[in-house]
């Protein structure tokens, strides 16, 4: 029998692979390479962001600040890259750097100072965007030989079309998200404190370091998704990235993860961005829905999600995860 705790992310895979099977029925040529090809290379910014939200989620936390640190990266390299002659790969490795130590000083407030995760992130949302609009208030164009040399990379796919440098760099976030969450100690100290945080540490596990880390490495994704912006628009803009860390939660919830944490999966994120681009490519393919509609059926499957889960957790074995 199947065992509880993967009923979310079988009925996530279920919701996609039926989802995926109309769209084709109704519309044939979304089954080609080049549209499978365009649907990762399109949410490439949403899976990275994903990828550090399922370490937040699954340890039981939230992380608000996403969306701004995103944005604060693409100012922030635009400007080292423009204005300071910085060269793009220096420019890209210290807004890595500042990202993960600006998560870690988040994890250690929550921590240390038992605050609410959702106001201390909320207050680093404010302190991020309003650090953007310090930089620059308008959008500041990209212009190096670099960034065109890295976004004509691509692996070409049998039957035309290709992954580009931005979707080759979300695949490969997620495989090494997936091997981190799922088969290290880190991994397990994530599921053990989403489980059950002070049971956790009254075994051992080290809370505070377990803590500390998720909320740097979640910084880190959004600052790494900042720089997949960079290279997909050419440009920094202190909007960029305004409510994408709620589409960033949304795909882990509806990939299967609980947001009193301690379940879920990488596959399950990656399964939440795909229905979600899924979405946004038949409403562009149908040409007559409005792009809020999105919105719209996002909202009813986070509520279709929310009362699985709720049913679910009823059975004791859905709260007994192991990565």
């Amino acid at each position: 029998m199947i065992a509880s705790r993967n009923l979310p992310l079988l009925a996530t895979l279920l919701v996609f692979v039926v989802g995926y099977a109309l769209c084709v029925a109704q519309f044939p040529t979304m089954l080609s390479p080049r549209v499978l090809g365009d649907l990762l290379t399109d949410n490439a910014v949403l899976g990275v962001l994903a990828v550090g939200m399922a370490f937040v989620v699954i340890s039981g936390g939230i992380d608000l600040s996403v969306g701004a640190v995103m944005g604060l990266t693409t100012v922030f390299v635009a400007v080292a890259v423009t204005r300071l002659g910085l060269h793009p790969l220096v420019a890209f490795a210290l807004a890595l750097m500042l990202g993960a130590a600006f998560g870690a000083l988040v994890g250690a407030v929550i921590h240390y100072l038992q605050a609410p995760a959702f106001i201390v992130t909320l207050t680093a949302m404010f302190m991020a965007r309003g650090l953007s609009f310090l930089l620059t208030t308008q959008a500041v164009p990209i212009d190096h030989p670099l960034y065109a040399k890295l976004m004509s990379l691509s692996l070409q796919l049998p039957g035309g079309g290709g992954l580009g440098i931005v979707a080759l760099i979300m695949l490969l976030t997620f495989l090494a998200g997936g091997i981190l969450l799922h088969a290290t100690r880190f991994g397990a100290e994530v599921f053990a404190i989403g489980g059950d945080r002070r049971a956790a540490a009254l075994m051992g596990a080290p809370v505070a370091r377990a803590t500390v880390l998720t909320y740097a490495l979640s910084s880190f994704m959004a600052a790494l998704a900042g720089v997949v912006m960079s290279l997909y628009t050419r440009a920094g803009y202190p909007l960029t990235g305004v409510g994408v860390e709620l589409d960033a939660i949304a795909a882990v919830v509806i990939g299967g993860a609980l947001l009193s944490g301690g379940v879920g999966t990488m596959f399950g994120a990656l399964l939440g961005v795909l229905i979600q681009g899924l979405i946004l490519s038949y409403i562009n393919f149908d040409g007559t829905l409005s792009s809020w509609w999105t919105k719209i059926v996002i909202g009813a499957l986070l509520f279709a999600f929310i009362g699985l889960q709720k049913a679910l957790l009823t059975l004791p074995s859905l709260r007994s995860q192991t990565p």
